[in-house]
């Protein structure tokens, strides 16, 4: 766990280390997404880049879960 400070224009600094781990390049756009009081950064890939991102899932029982959350 990395711990970063808000600055005044509240702006957050990306560690070297995570930088690094995730290759991450000056001008990359990433999406923030909010749940419940905790925020998610989600870099965004080039599609191709994105290719078998999945492999190996296991899809069973999706659309059943959406379902029951549905009621």
């Amino acid at each position: 766990m990395v711990k970063v400070k808000l600055s005044p224009k509240f702006q957050v600094v990306i560690p070297l280390e995570v930088r690094e781990k995730l290759k991450l390049k000056p001008g990359e756009e990433i999406v923030m997404i909010e749940n419940a009081g905790i925020i998610h950064l989600i870099p965004q890939k080039p599609i191709k880049q994105m290719r078998g991102f999945v492999k190996g899932g296991d899809t069973q029982n999706i659309r059943e879960e959406q379902e029951e959350n549905r009621f």
